[in-house]
């Protein structure tokens, strides 16, 4: 620092109860003209593992041994040969010690040989997305031809932490070079340094608003007056349409089975309850705002383990490999608004996506809006049809209008089937993709909300 300069700023922490839409300020998206020579993308292919509710426990897969239990099968049903990919790109939030760039490490568990360059993507929940999309603007830019992309998340596996106070104490244990000094470091131990702290705990709480991911849910909620048997009718309609989902077979081919080391088979994902109802969910107290909150672990995602991949490919990799696509990937968008309100993200990504593209909420057949929490899905819709929301943040002359809820999540969500957090994104676009298809539906929209104050969607089209 030059001599007589102002020191930089700490950030500082702050907490917002900003009620009105106004109140709320947002980055504008990555918005741009779309360019004509741009080269085609294409999903041909993509599959996914159960995912698995977190017990309180160590699971029976890491995130690289997620990420193997489902690639594996989906390699081998492509007429490729392993070592033809251009990259490897996987998203994962809480990587674990032994498995550094996870990305890396599953490609050479998939045998796709040594010189397979991979990496690892993270942008909390839309990591698994962000792998797409870089696979996507790779090939769309004539620099690749074939790309995995995929995300992995382990969430029963995130690390209990030591305090930095007892991290200092191990330290002058370690480096006392006495029998004195190593006594006095004994002596300066106390019982309470030994409380380790929950890793997954502060990994979902936002470290400029110091607000936990739901109570970011409570305030849009609160401020789109939902509530709370609003939220809690959206949760039991989730854990239907998953039910009914597994049981005609619709999910058949995108879940692969998993076999644990102990011989164990996950077959499905085990987090949903088709009993659920609004007496039982009436019982749940609020998680973060007692007593009258109207998020709930009933009305949230679950905790779950889980990987999910795509294989995306140039229209010279089809024909030369004699692929069928599923989809064409059209268009994508990011954006960022204040993390205090980070839920409404899918408003601004979306919107600005559909307007560059000229396209109004009618010529979307079908949405997947990633389920963080009942209460954010729905604020969501709501401020898609608020006037002073959508003139205020979107820039728009009238409300972007009502999702057709028979459109929305139609084989249940995050809420029945669990929030993998790197892979959540790239699980929304694979199963769009899979649905549109089986419902002979054209166009569809993939999008999240992602904690830190941000929101991600793709376009899709079907081949």
């Amino acid at each position: 620092m030059a001599k007589g300069a102002e020191p930089e700023p700490k950030p500082t922490r702050r907490r917002s109860a900003a009620r009105r839409p106004t109140a709320w300020k947002v980055a504008s998206p990555l918005v741009g003209d779309p360019r004509k020579d741009d080269k085609p993308v294409y999903l041909v292919d993509g599959a996914r593992t159960p995912f698995l509710r977190a017990r309180g426990k160590p699971g029976p897969f890491t995130p690289v041994d997620l990420a193997v239990q489902c690639g594996r099968p989906l390699l081998e049903r492509l007429p490729i040969a392993r070592d033809a990919f251009d990259q490897v790109i996987l998203g994962c939030v809480n990587v674990i010690a032994d498995e550094m760039n996870p990305a890396r490490v599953a490609a050479l568990r998939l045998g796709m040989g040594e010189a397979m360059r991979a990496f690892t993507v993270q942008i909390n929940c839309g990591s698994g997305m962000q792998s797409i999309d870089t696979g996507f603007r790779l090939i769309e830019g004539g620099k690749a031809d074939l790309i995995l992309a995929g995300g992995a998340e382990a969430l029963s596996y995130a690390p209990l932490v030591l305090s930095n106070r007892t991290a200092g104490w191990f330290g002058r244990f370690a480096t006392a070079k006495s029998a004195w000094e190593r006594a006095s470091a004994i002596g300066a131990f106390r019982p309470d340094m030994a409380k380790p702290v929950i890793g997954l705990e502060r990994g979902l709480t936002d470290p400029i608003t110091d607000l936990n991911m739901g109570r970011t849910a409570e305030i849009i909620g609160h401020a789109f007056g939902i509530t709370r048997e609003q939220a809690d009718g959206y949760a039991i309609e989730s854990h239907k349409r998953l039910a009914r989902a597994q049981k005609d077979g619709h999910l058949a081919g995108e879940v692969i089975a998993s076999v644990a080391r102990d011989g164990t088979l996950y077959d499905y994902d085990d987090g949903v309850r088709p009993d659920s109802s609004m007496e039982k969910l009436a019982k749940l107290k609020p998680a973060f705002e007692k007593p009258h909150g109207r998020v709930t672990p009933g009305n949230s995602s679950q905790i779950t383990d889980g990987a999910s991949w795509v294989v995306l490919a140039s229209e010279e990799a089809v024909k030369k490999h004699k692929l069928e696509p599923i989809a064409r990937i059209v268009d994508s968008e990011w954006a960022a608004l204040d993390p205090s309100v980070m839920g409404l993200g899918p408003t601004l990504c979306c919107t600005a996506l559909a307007n560059r593209r000229g396209l109004t909420r009618d010529d979307i057949d079908l949405w997947e809006l990633n389920e963080a929490f009942a209460a954010q899905v729905l604020a969501c819709l709501a401020a898609w049809e608020d006037e002073e929301y959508c003139r205020e943040i979107l820039g728009l002359n009238e409300p972007f209008g009502a999702v057709d809820r028979d459109r929305l999540n139609v084989d249940g969500g995050a809420i029945s089937l669990g929030h993998p957090v790197g892979s959540s994104g790239n699980r929304i676009v694979l199963h769009l993709a899979n649905a549109m298809r089986r419902l002979g539906l054209k166009r569809g929209m993939a999008t999240e909300c992602i904690g830190g104050g941000q929101g991600g969607a793709m376009l899709l089209e079907v081949v």
